[in-house]
């Protein structure tokens, strides 16, 4: 399957995540205002006031959405070539009541530039119509496997209305979750992105018949994520290269491939392609 497959809708062509043509071009936005999350993840280690990672999680700041908004002025007027306005974090954006509040200034404020947000899944199914509301585009999740004893290898736990879950409970709720929010937000006209962290022993076997499931479901674009060693994963070794190519050729054959990723910061600014261009080393209020 040709990477040009991925044929944007209307101004979504200006997204450099879904559209490789636009990454050179077109520049995004994270605006961090989403601390809290609701999963743990056993790759995860989130950090706050930090500059010298350039990895998801990391923000030099947590904004309040009305700080966020005037942010985003500040940087938009700077730099023109920023068509997309997105969330990802440090934590969960569903699990912090300003990712909503934020979505919606913004959005009011910028109603011709993109939102997207990146989600762990787990409250996706009943915000999609706040979402929407709120001018959202696109949304990615991450999703790692679909199989409960893997997933409990990858989730220590997983939070949901006021209890707590774990080990192949946790990784079976979750996966239901992010089934039905991707279902429900491609039948909402939101274009659908997923990344799917390659952990080598793990859920590498898993990885084709995921990007089946995925494609049966709808969904436009994944991005297979290489593994950054740490926190409970930090004795475990990355994919290569290579491995990470041949792995990608084999899940292209049933879904387009994002391979032109930079796995951005929380509080990303800029082209994709310009790595050292983030929000908190650039620019302070």
């Amino acid at each position: 399957m040709n990477k040009k497959t991925i044929a944007p809708a209307g101004k979504n062509e200006v997204h450099p995540c879904f559209y490789r043509e636009a990454a050179g071009t077109y520049g995004r936005l994270h605006l961090p205002v989403a601390p809290r999350c609701n999963i743990k993840c056993r790759y995860c280690d989130r950090r706050i006031g930090c500059v010298n990672e350039n990895r998801p999680g990391v923000t030099l700041r947590i904004f309040s959405p009305q700080a966020a908004l005037a942010y985003a002025r500040k940087i938009l007027t700077r730099d023109k070539r920023i068509k997309v306005i997105g969330i990802s974090g440090p934590g969960e954006p569903l699990a912090n009541r300003e990712t909503l509040e934020t979505l919606r200034l913004v959005h009011r404020e910028f109603p011709g530039h993109v939102k997207c947000l990146s989600t762990n899944g787990l409250e996706l199914p009943e915000k999609i119509p706040e979402l929407k509301a709120a001018g959202l585009n696109n949304v990615t999740v991450t999703v790692n496997t679909t199989a409960p004893a893997t997933g409990a290898k990858i989730y220590a736990y997983v939070k949901r209305g006021g209890k707590i879950y774990r080990g192949e409970e946790a990784a079976r709720l979750l996966w239901e979750r992010q089934r039905e929010g991707i279902v429900l937000a491609v039948a909402a006209g939101l274009r659908v992105k997923v990344n799917t962290i390659f952990i080598p022993g793990i859920n590498e076997e898993e990885l084709p018949s995921l990007a089946k499931t995925l494609a049966r479901l709808g969904v436009h674009l994944m991005n297979l994520v290489p593994l950054i060693p740490l926190a409970d994963f930090s004795r475990l070794r990355p994919p290569g290269a290579g491995e990470l190519q041949k792995m990608r050729a084999r899940l292209r054959v049933a879904l387009p491939q994002m391979d032109w990723c930079r796995q951005c910061r929380a509080d990303a600014a800029g082209l994709l392609i310009e790595e050292e261009e983030e929000a908190g080393q650039k620019c302070s209020l």
